[in-house]
């Protein structure tokens, strides 16, 4: 019988990848006593990485994990593991859009921690749009983290379903009903009232004309920051939306793999 610890690995097989310099494979792991999926991204050549849990966007196959997004930020010297969420491409249990599932993202950090290329004393956050909330969970509920950085990401999961009339029918099935109807399930989900527990550095990047993710959010979450005392900076792209043009967005990944490495010494 496996051992069914959060964070254990029960599966891993390998996945064709887009970069020769750059091992993908598909884990399942535990979480939750249910077994969930992700992709793990290690740079071939033998070394000593920091480690990266990327937290995706979306929900079910939007926004789903891309192969060539986990190994670019693995070619800039990471070890790399990107949770699916639970529900998703074969996993166990259903995405909850950071109820539970935000246990799949805290697991996801043991999943790194066992890399033999890994230094499980140097793991940071990495998100993007709805991985901004899981994001913020995952660094309320651990301790051992090193830095956090959310790209055009959710702070408020009320002011989501306020803003995307889109998504409301898929929230109001997945958490159980509206804001009103609903509040404490929606509240739960929030994580600025604990941002206090928050102990890594965050690093805000968001789009001033974002209509996915309204600017408005990366100002929530500052404000929040900042009022608690903690350490941020903010990247705010003047003019841009949610999606950056290729070029933009390849040097935004440099750098803020550069900053994620220049945090905790």
């Amino acid at each position: 019988m496996r051992e069914r610890t959060d964070g254990s690995i029960s599966k891993r097989k390998e996945y064709p990848s887009p970069n020769p310099k750059v091992r993908l494979e598909e884990v399942t792991y535990w979480s939750d006593g249910l077994q969930v999926k992700g992709m793990l991204a290690t740079p071939k050549a033998e070394g000593h990485y920091d480690g990266l849990l990327y937290l995706r966007g979306g929900i079910q196959h939007v926004g789903m994990v891309r192969p060539a997004r986990i190994a670019q930020f693995a070619s800039h010297g990471l070890v790399v593991f990107a949770p699916y969420y639970r529900g998703n491409r074969g996993g166990e249990g259903k995405d909850e859009f950071a109820g539970d599932d935000r246990n799949d993202a805290v697991a996801g950090v043991e999943v790194l921690k066992q890399q033999q290329f890994a230094d499980s004393e140097r793991i940071h956050l990495f998100s993007f749009s709805r991985g901004g909330i899981m994001a913020l969970w995952t660094a309320i509920l651990r301790e051992d983290l090193t830095s956090m950085v959310t790209w055009a990401g959710v702070s408020d999961v009320v002011f989501t379903y306020k803003e995307r009339e889109d998504m409301r029918r898929m929230m109001k099935r997945v958490i159980g009903g509206t804001p009103n109807n609903q509040p404490d399930a929606y509240r739960e989900r929030t994580a600025l009232f604990r941002v206090e527990e928050i102990t890594i550095p965050a690093l805000i990047i968001h789009g001033t004309m974002d209509i996915n993710v309204s600017f408005e959010q990366a100002l929530l979450l500052e404000n929040a920051l900042r009022d608690a005392n903690k350490v941020y900076e903010t990247w705010y792209l003047e003019g841009y939306t949610h999606y950056i043009p290729p070029e933009m967005n390849r040097r935004l990944v440099k750098d803020a793999v550069d900053w994620m490495k220049r945090q905790g010494y």
